[in-house]
């Protein structure tokens, strides 16, 4: 009912629930997504949840932007073919990665391994993005003449006779087999993987939860998109810090988090943020996550950056001269002693 006294004047908004999205229903799966539309203040990128059913696929296609996945369940199996001839196929699992670069032909199929499919968030690295412009393959058939067809595939025109006349975006297909490793191209596989084990990286753990850190110095492929999968314990908070370069777009996986976004000029708003939800922070304002539930509060914080980048506040004022820290905030010797010298990242409760 009331907002903490600390929030002050007005800011675009900075929380989306992804249930509020229309939700593009099916047969085989479905999708919603978060952009600019719904969205206004997160410019830099956008997002979809999308889950196929055992079996189904998301159709042949490719994207003007960069597309980054995280796998919120089950398994779904990746494949992709570069600019150069060279494919990619490998089965990506819950907590895992898959990037494919703009324009970069792939498909996605939800395997067998979960009896409820495959459920993922992809990012894109524009917030205008909308998945319905996407270029897929049965679309672009459907407007070729058939008699180009023809002489491209150096086949008779009864051999296209039963191809779509519309897209299929998201349909049923039979299980891919455990077996199935796909053509072998005469040259070779791609030499930067399109996925990542994001699910067996060790973590960085702190003392009030956990943090792993993805960008293009472990996942050489990802070049746009740069993150951190950041574990909160009940009253702990991912500490007071900023982006120097890059906004943050932030989906909330577990618990429930509180944020007080500082956008300068005494302007400061408060949001609590539930699984589903997405969150956003522009460009420089200081930040803090709390946990404010009963349980481990998860979430993933995303950057259009090949690489992950913050600043911490309490590793700022430890390697500042202490008189200048006191003379802005008198704080006493002892205070300053334990300013911490390495980020905390995490703090546990005091």
């Amino acid at each position: 009912m009331a907002p903490p006294t600390t929030d002050s004047g007005t800011m675009m908004n900075a929380k989306w629930p992804m249930s509020f999205s229309h939700n593009r229903l099916q047969t085989g799966g479905w999708a919603r997504q978060e952009n600019i539309g719904v969205m206004p203040l997160a410019t830099e990128m956008a997002g979809v949840n999308m889950r196929l059913e055992p079996g189904a696929i998301r159709e042949l296609h490719w994207h003007t932007t960069g597309e980054w996945a995280y796998v919120l369940k089950g398994s779904t199996q990746v494949s992709a073919v570069d600019n150069e001839g060279r494919n990619y196929l490998a089965t990506v699992g819950t907590g895992d990665l898959w990037y494919f670069p703009p324009g970069i032909p792939h498909s996605l199929q939800a395997t067998d391994e979960d009896p409820d499919g495959s459920e993922f968030l992809l990012v894109f690295d524009n917030g205008d993005f909308s998945e319905d412009s996407t270029f897929l393959l049965t679309d672009w058939l459907a407007h070729v003449p058939m008699e180009v067809i023809e002489r491209n595939f150096q086949v008779d025109s009864s051999a296209f006779a039963h191809i779509p006349k519309e897209e299929l975006y998201i349909f049923p297909s039979t299980l891919p087999g455990p077996d199935d490793s796909g053509p072998v191209s005469p040259q070779g596989t791609v030499p930067n993987p399109y996925s990542f084990a994001l699910s067996t990286a060790n973590a960085t753990v702190t003392s009030g939860g956990s943090v792993k850190i993805v960008d293009s110095t472990t996942f050489t492929v990802s070049t746009t998109i740069a993150m951190a999968e950041v574990t909160v314990e009940p009253g702990a908070i991912r500490e007071l810090h900023w982006h120097p370069t890059m906004d943050e777009w932030s989906f909330f996986l577990e618990g429930e988090a509180r944020v007080t976004i500082f956008a300068s000029q005494g302007t400061a708003r408060t949001y609590n943020y539930q699984p589903g939800d997405v969150g956003y922070v522009p460009t420089a304002m200081g930040h803090y996550v709390e946990n404010i539930g009963n349980s481990t509060m998860k979430f993933l914080e995303i950057f259009k950056s090949d690489r992950f980048e913050d600043i911490s506040l309490n590793q700022w004022l430890a390697l500042t001269p202490p008189a200048v820290v006191k003379a802005h905030l008198d704080l006493s010797d002892d205070t300053i002693s334990k300013l911490q010298k390495v980020k905390p990242i995490v703090v546990g409760p005091s």
